[in-house]
């Protein structure tokens, strides 16, 4: 059986912007309008924008909500003392392993969340199972659009076409806050190392805000841009850089494990306690490669403790040179040799992030 190619509501504007289109997990996305390397540039120097309406947006009420994703999610939504206040999270599973990686705001209603499109049925799934017997109502907000406006100069020209009595409120946004205006929800979020915002709205007018933002000088950007600017800011991609079978202690995710308060039980709790018991085996790091050859998922990674793997790899347009995000053993130290088509290359080992801010951030 076929299964038909979804859409955004963007998807004929995209085209109007002779988008290059692609199939992304079933979705039909633009990869880039005409040079990728320009569209990530945009973003590190001035302001892009990107299409990320195919995320799941879901509003989280009733009594039982907060106790739920208090047991649900491995960080703490009781550290969101006040609406408006997000934060980053996965979603374990029993064995410790991530289901997903999300961000969830508390807000005046209760919760939203946003989890990523590849895996939208079985995150909705697992949590229409695990809400059995509370009072938690799941809402899809499939009505909704979202516009991801980021880099340096993303805020300045978004409020130069958001209405003008958002824009005090817009500036006093901090990092992981939002705030709703009517149907629009304006968040201080991103997924590309640079400042910005990702906006909510409905459906019907997000056309016509892409075009004033293109209009403000903002620059549209696809796919391509968007897998460049992330790994350069070391940011896990999920499917590759963690899945159900690895755990956040092994992604680079321990910092989102909220162990505090001990009798918070949630789901996945138990196998992390024992994995950290143990010794966590393995660690995630960066590699540079400074020298000729690409660096791409998949690749052995030989340290003098044992072999890893890349997770992810480019071409880093900030750098100039190949980078990747790999795990290996966790006493590997500065230095290793990534097997490139059957040869050993020399690479360094850095730690996360490449680049913030526009900058290279490693020694």
């Amino acid at each position: 059986m076929t299964v038909a190619i979804q859409t955004t509501p963007l998807n004929a504007t995209h085209r109007e912007f002779s988008a290059k289109m692609v199939d992304f997990a079933g979705w039909d996305m633009p990869i880039h309008y005409g040079s990728q390397l320009k569209e990530h540039e945009a973003v590190r120097t001035d302001a892009g924008m990107f299409d990320v309406s195919h995320m799941v947006v879901l509003d989280i009420e009733g009594a039982d909500a907060e106790s739920w994703l208090r047991h649900l999610l491995a960080n703490d939504v009781a550290k969101l003392k006040e609406p408006n206040k997000a934060l980053y999270s996965a979603m374990l599973n029993e064995q410790g392993g991530v289901i997903d990686d999300l961000i969830t705001y508390r807000t005046a209603w209760g919760f939203r969340m946003v989890v990523n499109a590849a895996t939208r049925d079985k995150d909705l799934a697992w949590m229409r199972q695990q809400s059995e017997g509370r009072d938690v109502r799941l809402t899809v907000r499939d009505e909704l659009a979202m516009i991801a406006v980021q880099g340096p100069n993303a805020i300045a020209k978004a409020l130069t076409v958001l209405p003008a009595d958002w824009a005090d409120g817009v500036r006093s946004l901090k990092p992981f806050s939002a705030l709703p205006f009517g149907d629009w929800f304006v968040a201080r979020t991103g997924y590309t190392g640079e400042d910005g915002l990702e906006i909510m709205l409905p459906a019907e007018q997000a056309p016509a805000f892409w075009k004033s933002l293109a209009g403000a000088g903002v620059a549209p950007c696809g796919l391509g841009a968007r897998d460049t600017l992330r790994l350069e800011a070391g940011m896990n991609l999920y499917g590759h850089d963690m899945d159900e079978t690895v755990s956040p202690l092994v992604a680079g995710m321990g910092w989102t494990v909220a162990w505090a308060p001990e009798e918070r039980d949630f789901i996945g709790r138990k196998a992390l306690e024992a994995e950290k018991a143990a010794g966590v085996a393995m660690k995630q790091v960066g590699l540079v490669l400074e020298g000729r050859g690409v660096l791409r998922e998949g690749m052995t990674v030989v340290t003098e403790a044992g072999d890893g793997v890349t997770t992810s790899g480019t071409f880093s347009p900030t750098l100039k040179c190949s980078i990747a995000i790999a795990r290996v053993p966790v006493t590997t130290g500065d230095s290793a040799r990534v097997d490139i088509r059957g040869q050993l290359v020399d690479v360094r080992v850095v730690k996360l992030p490449f680049v913030r801010n526009g900058k290279r951030v490693f020694e």
